[in-house]
Parts: C-alpha cells; structure tokens; sequence
C-alpha cells in the first residue's frame, strides 16, 4: 500500500487546545514526505471536546473522530485509536498530545526518520531536545522515570516515558494490543520495550517539549505509581514469556538529527 500516516490525538477537556493543535497539523501536512490524516479520540469530555473534533471534521476531509462513552484512559484511547487505524491503510500512525506540548512542526522530521525505522520517538532526553515549563519535580519524574524503566528493562532508549511517536504499522500488527493495559508512563513504556523485543529498529528524533498554557495536566501520582511497580513486573512476565515475533534485524538505531531541534 502507499504511504499515509494517521496522527491519534486523545482528548479529554481539550477543548481550549483542540483547534490549535489541528491547525497547526494543518501547516505541516504539505511539508511531510506523504499524506496523512488525524484521528482525534474522545473520552466524553463534558467541557463539548467531542463536539468541537466533529465541527472540525466537518471542516476538514482528513480530520476524524471516534467517540468513546467516557474516560477510560489514555492507553487504552490509544489502543483504540491503533486499531482504528489498523483498520484502514495507514502505513505509519503516530501518537501525540492534544495540548500543543509536542511540536507540530516536528511531524516531517519523524515521518523523514521513519524511512528506515519501525518506530520513531520524540525525544527530549537526546542531544538537542529539551523541556521548556516544566518545575524541577515534574523534570525529576520524567527523567527518573526513563532512567528507572531503562535500567530494569536494559532498553538503550533515551526518552523511554515520551509520548510522541511514529510507528510502523507493522509494530502494531505485531504488538499483540489486547496484551497492553498500561496507562500514561507504563503504556508509553511497553510499546517501545515490545518493539525492541521484536527486534525493530528504533530512533530518537530530538524535541523541545514545552509545557501545556491552556488546560489541566492529566498526571497524577496513581500514573507514577503505576510506573514504579507495572515496570519490574513488565520485565518479569516478558522474561517468562515466549519470544516476542520478530520483525527484523537491526535493534536500536542510532540518532537521527537531520535537521536543527525545534
């Protein structure tokens, strides 16, 4: 099939960043190497998130909406945004947030990394990226928590807890979705250690990612928590587990910073 990504955008009370976020995809789809749609995944959100995707759907050819009955979680929003996609002839579908914290204008430079890879991550803990906004706690659990899962899991991936990504659809095949019940950090964190396990190639594009300015952060310290607990047993059922298929040679590829950070 010709290449065509799809980006899933979970919402819930997005309403203020929705229509940003879309425009600014916007900008950038005459600049990606090929077309691609955007799918946005609404949990209910009582402040009209959902009706808003579908005015913008209305408005846009290339913008869809799947609405779910209520909040249920950001991996599993994800999950059904992957099978949704996995439906269709999407070759590359990627994840990012809907508040404008991950950089629109990095979308070509993953989907240009993607040539050779089967999963692309934006980075913020390679050379070139970083955060902007963020107090020094909320810096301490994102890089303590990359640290932590990249010790345990022994995955020479920098940015183990970022949540923007390109995969190949084929990862997805693989990936075994039914398997993956992780939320927030320990959702982000298992797709990329399966897709390592299956012997994809992985890159880290650096980012700038830069704190929300306009509604509530989703983290809490159950998504922490989670994390401290879900990992070690992430490694042990994985190490009693069968191989997982493999996809290729190739393990972990080295940067891909074709182009100056954003």
């Amino acid at each position: 099939m010709p290449d065509r990504f799809v980006i899933v955008l979970p919402t819930y009370n997005e309403r203020g960043n929705l229509e940003r976020v879309v425009e600014a995809i916007s900008e950038q789809r005459g600049r990606t190497p090929f077309p691609g749609d955007v799918l946005v995944v609404d949990d209910a959100s009582p402040d009209g998130t959902g009706e808003l995707a579908d005015e913008l759907a209305a408005r846009h050819a290339w913008v869809h909406v799947l609405h779910r009955p209520g909040k249920r979680g950001l991996g599993l929003a994800y999950v059904h945004g992957f099978r949704w996609a996995l439906e269709r002839d999407y070759t590359h579908i990627l994840e990012m947030d809907a508040d404008l914290s991950h950089p629109p204008q990095a979308i070509p430079r993953l989907l240009e990394a993607a040539a050779d890879a089967d999963l692309v991550l934006g980075s913020r803990y390679v050379s070139g990226g970083g955060v902007v906004g963020w107090p020094p706690h909320r810096r301490l659990i994102s890089r303590g928590g990359s640290f932590y899962a990249r010790t345990l899991l022994g995955v020479p991936v920098r940015d183990l807890t970022g949540g923007f990504k390109c995969f190949h659809r084929r990862v997805l095949e693989h990936a075994d979705l039914d398997t993956v019940h992780g939320q927030g950090y320990v959702f982000q964190i298992e797709l990329t250690y399966r897709t390592v396990r299956m012997g994809g190639r992985v890159r880290e594009v650096p980012i700038t990612f830069r704190d929300r300015t306009t509604g509530t952060s989703k983290m809490t310290l159950a998504i922490v928590a989670e994390a401290v607990w879900k990992v070690p047993a992430l490694r042990l059922r994985r190490a009693h587990a069968p191989d997982d298929g493999q996809l290729q040679p190739g393990g972990v590829a080295p940067l891909v910073a074709s182009r100056p950070p954003l």
